[in-house]
């Protein structure tokens, strides 16, 4: 045992071992898992891998059930969808083929699945048509009739011609001959559509489907129809309302085995599973979860909460308090939970006889997994780099709950750590608070290099999981309505207020951080409170008004839950917008933009900016080229890292033992 007296160094200025290097490099996200039967009757298992070492690409990766692993596609193909802007859902199975939306062009590819990633291997074969317009057509979230001659996927039309008479994009469910040809509309009356899916005998497709204003965490409404093919044409019969309305969000519906559609509902207050088969007037409950949920708000496609072993049974993921784990679904309704020692979980499918999911740990990286269903234990499929760090290093969350205005807010609260090292007697930490984006999402309690960035240098670190956050069940989830920018901001100051009083923070020392939504959060708070002493925004929100005019279709209404309706509330949009309120700002903000952004322009970040200019107020600016809403290329990840220690060294008066670059062109934070 070492026994040596540790180091003691000014918080914020510790030497440690994660770089902003590690952050980029470790920031390949595993995700979209599938397993599909290969020629010879053995299960193979593919899945997508975001590299920002590669630029952002999204690699396809197939491995055999030997355990050989091959890219199914060489760069620079990388499998990315626009449908959206988050996309999701980008690649998905068929019987011989594997079929893929091409980032490049938005059009869909297929590869046939048994020679992918051998020297076998052809070039992929375009499906659809190439547009007139380049990246007009956009596709995601499909599935393949049996016989594999039909594909079944939502088409996002972009045409200028088309959103010029519609006022936006159109969303559609299209059929696809699976060896190329024009789509062909099926259903068209809804604004936005998800999940299309033919039961295992193909007979019948589901999908879901939602209205402006609301967003599918809100209202949507699950339906399901027969099937006919006919004239090289596939058509489908009398529609069929499963499950929904005004006041129930359903998601995440996919087939059994045994032809029943299972799909989560929140009608109950949390998302519950139920069941239906065709022919019934009603569908069942599966599940009767009063404090917690199987799902989450669908951000993007393919998101999948539970799944179906060959011997019938069904497991989910169940998420409560914002916290993820697994467990059996049991004929009375029960659940049976899964010992799997994970910190979190997320993409479940199934490889027939085990479960197949991403799993998030406190101490390492994402990765990969097969787990008996049974006991719990993991297999690895495909693991990240290890970190190489000592556990020692790394900071484990701590829930915690807080009054903010007589209402309880949640957060989970990390310490600073490190290996051998203390602050200096007498002094406490810095803390940086964290509004997550959405603003309808969460932060869960599993390692982010991020987060350790900070509290591996001497930082605490609270992630705010304010009211309006998902994870604790619809009433929770929709207490920000009518109150963003409110709501979330008092409780990002009162954690900040709450960890100072309780003396764990320096009190003259508070930043708060966030990106998009959060961004928002950030440039409220600095308007409404002198609690802050610094702040960064990321891509952040600063004029409503702009952005329920100037952002993409799937949020161009979500403000009028948020807010209200523009432009009846338009006295409201200009008295929440941080932009009409810059004589309130008081203390240094550091503003992140990436060049590209649809979700939030340039424009936003380059007004805030602007408006600091103008009031002489310390600021930093960085605007980075091919970035869209959210940094995804190392180069970009890695200096924006290091620009917001060097800001808060600057801002809080500690000297970091990175070596950092200063931001080009700062306001008022001198090195000197």
């Amino acid at each position: 045992m070492n026994n040596s007296q540790p180091t003691l160094a000014p918080f914020g200025s510790w030497p440690s071992p994660i770089s902003a290097k590690l952050v980029a490099e470790g920031g390949v996200r595993i995700g979209g898992s599938a397993a599909r039967p290969a020629a010879d009757g053995s299960t193979e298992i593919w899945w997508t891998e975001a590299r920002p070492s590669e630029g952002g690409r999204v690699a396809l990766v197939r491995q055999l059930a030997d355990g050989t692993r091959a890219e199914a596609l060489d760069p620079p193909w990388s499998v990315r969808t626009r449908v959206h802007e988050y996309g999701g859902g980008s690649w998905f199975n068929g019987p011989k083929h594997v079929y893929f939306s091409s980032w490049d062009d938005q059009r869909l590819y297929r590869i046939l699945a048994e020679s992918a990633g051998t020297a076998d291997a052809g070039p992929p074969e375009a499906v659809t048509p190439q547009p007139e317009e380049p990246g007009a057509w956009r596709y995601a979230d499909g599935s393949v009739t049996p016989d594999g001659k039909w594909i079944v996927c939502v088409s996002e039309d972009h045409h200028q011609v088309v959103a010029a008479e519609n006022g936006e994009a159109v969303n559609s469910l299209v059929a696809i001959a699976a060896s190329g040809g024009e789509p062909q509309v099926i259903s068209q009356k809804s604004d936005f559509v998800a999940a299309p899916r033919f039961s295992p005998d193909g007979r019948w497709l589901s999908w879901y489907s939602w209205n402006h204003p609301d967003m599918p965490w809100d209202a949507t409404t699950l339906c399901a129809a027969p099937v006919w093919i006919s004239n090289n044409q596939l058509r489908l019969g009398n529609v069929k309302v499963v499950a929904g309305g005004a006041t129930e969000s359903v998601i995440g519906p996919n087939w059994t085995s045994d032809g029943q559609l299972v799909f989560s509902t929140d009608r109950s207050g949390f998302w519950n599973l139920h069941s239906w088969r065709p022919g019934d007037n009603d569908h069942v409950a599966l599940t009767n979860l009063e404090d917690s949920e199987i799902g989450t708000p669908p951000w993007v496609f393919g998101l999948q909460q539970w799944a179906e072993l060959d011997d019938g049974r069904v497991f989910a993921i169940v998420t409560s308090a914002a916290t993820d784990s697994l467990a059996q679904v049991m004929p009375d309704r029960s659940l049976r939970p899964v010992p799997t020692g994970l910190a979190g979980c997320e993409g479940i499918s199934s490889t027939g006889t085990e479960l197949l999911l991403t799993a998030l740990h406190a101490d390492a990286l994402p990765s990969l997994v097969v787990i008996d269903p049974d006991s719990g234990a993991t297999r690895t499929v495909r693991a990240c780099d290890d970190l190489g760090i000592h556990v020692a290093w790394l900071s484990r969350a701590e829930a915690i709950t807080f009054s903010a205005d007589g209402a309880t807010s949640n957060a989970f609260f990390y310490q600073p750590t490190g290996e051998g090292i203390n602050g200096t007697d007498g002094e406490l930490p810095p803390l940086i608070v964290i509004g997550h984006g959405g603003p309808t999402a969460h932060s869960d309690p599993t390692l982010s290099l991020r987060v350790q960035y900070w509290t591996s240098r001497g930082f605490g670190v609270v992630d705010v999981n304010y009211r309006g956050s998902s994870g604790f069940g619809r009433k929770y989830r929709r207490l920000l309505n009518n109150n963003w920018g409110i709501l979330d901001v008092a409780d990002c100051i009162a954690a900040a207020e709450y960890l100072a009083t309780a003396g764990k923070v320096d009190r003259a020392r508070l930043a708060i951080r966030g990106g998009s939504a959060g961004g928002f959060t950030v440039l409220c708070a600095l308007t409404k409170s002198e609690v802050f002493g610094a702040g960064t925004s990321l891509y952040g929100v600063a004029d409503l008004e702009a952005l329920a005019t100037d952002t993409h279709k799937f949020e161009s209404r979500y403000l009028d839950k948020m807010i209200g309706p523009y432009p009846e509330a338009k006295q409201i949009y200009e008295e929440r917008s941080p932009i009409n309120h810059t004589d309130r700002f008081s203390c240094p903000l550091l503003v992140l933009q990436g060049d590209e952004d649809q979700v939030v322009p340039p424009s936003q970040s380059e007004a805030i900016v602007a408006a600091l200019a103008e009031k002489g107020i310390p600021h930093a600016y960085l605007l980075f080229e091919g970035e869209q809403h959210g940094f995804r290329k190392d180069v970009n990840i890695i200096r924006a890292q290091e620009a917001e220690l060097w800001f808060y060294g600057r801002v809080f008066g500690f000297t970091p033992s990175d070596q950092i670059r200063p931001v080009e062109g700062a306001v008022g934070l001198d090195p000197s």
